[in-house]
């Protein structure tokens, strides 16, 4: 454990700048807890927390900004890449995309305080077409808060942290040890969770070939996009509806789907997301409220569109920011 402490006194900056790319690029691997220990260790010196503060603030605004590019070069497609990375895949898009399009680029401000929110709200930055500039400027200042509450904590209880460290290194293997396994349940309660979720989402989908297929034969599924309004208007399936439309001034969500004996061919509900998670949780929602033969859409909107099918809706470079 000795060697472990050792290397980050002398190779501090190097360690930090590394695990905060590393982690903004979407990795399940914390960098926070590296920027308080560090910031511990550099606290006797207003000049070097400085410093740590602007190698951190640089990785994270790297990180961030290739997601924006990739994200205004590949649409939403890239939202699912990112989540299959993240600890949390089949809730991270959906939250996001909440979130974001309820606060638009302000919620950048304490992203990086959400695990696996970041890397989701700069791709979706680009997605929508939020300015550079506008999105520069919010998460540069959500970096600098983020790292300087780090930095600070760290330089505040320098002295326990110096403490801790100072036990977990007289442990020795030990120590290491105890951190090892500590990361191992933590993994393990994210990956139990995510079973736990799909199982009890378990329900038969529709591929989009069969989707494909009604839609030759005139028969035409009643479409719900369960995304963000302001990606549905970036690009969704054609005919379908905005799920979320009907939810304004109190509404039920599926209150415009209202009477259920309307839509005699079915409901087919779609997500963006790992394992259809959203779709398949408003498919259980819609069941219970007395709607029949509601099915998610396989592989959702991606599917979809690797599938070659059509889409339409308003180019990004057009929509509000």
């Amino acid at each position: 454990m000795e060697w472990m402490v050792d290397l980050i006194r002398e190779y501090g900056f190097g360690i930090v700048f590394l695990n905060v790319l590393i982690e903004q690029l979407g990795a399940p691997i914390p960098a926070y807890p590296v920027l308080v220990v560090t910031g511990a260790l550099e606290g006797g010196s207003l000049a070097r927390l400085g410093w740590l503060t602007v190698v951190a603030v640089v990785a994270a605004l790297i990180a961030d900004v290739l997601w924006y590019r990739a994200g205004k070069a590949y649409g939403h497609r890239v939202l699912g890449r990112i989540c299959r990375i993240s600890l949390s895949p089949d809730a991270c898009i959906r939250q996001t995309e909440s979130v974001y399009g309820r606060w638009g680029a302000k919620s950048l401000l304490v992203a990086k305080f959400v695990p696996g929110f970041a890397s989701i709200a700069s791709a979706l930055a680009g997605v929508v077409g939020t300015p550079f500039r506008t999105f520069l400027l919010f998460d540069t200042l959500g970096a600098l808060i983020w790292v300087g509450s780090a930095v600070f904590l760290g330089s505040l209880f320098s002295t326990t942290v110096q403490d801790l460290l100072d036990v977990l290194t007289a442990l020795g293997k030990w120590g290491l040890l105890l951190l090892t396994v500590a990361f191992a349940v933590f993994l393990m309660r994210k990956w139990l969770l995510r079973q736990r979720m799909v199982r009890a989402l378990k329900m038969p989908r529709i591929s989009v070939n069969e989707l494909a297929d009604l839609h030759a034969q005139g028969v035409s599924p009643t479409l719900i996009d369960v995304r963000e309004p302001v990606l549905f208007e970036v690009s969704h399936i054609p005919g379908a509806h905005a799920w979320l439309a009907g939810a304004k001034k109190g509404k039920a969500a599926y209150a415009a789907l209202l009477p259920a004996e309307r839509h005699s061919h079915g409901l087919v509900v779609y997500c963006d997301c790992p394992n259809e998670v959203s779709a398949a949780t408003v498919a259980k929602l819609l069941q219970r409220a007395g709607f029949q033969y509601v099915r998610p859409l396989e592989g959702g909107l991606s599917a979809w569109e690797a599938a070659g099918q059509q889409l339409e809706g308003v180019p990004a470079a057009v929509t509000k920011p």
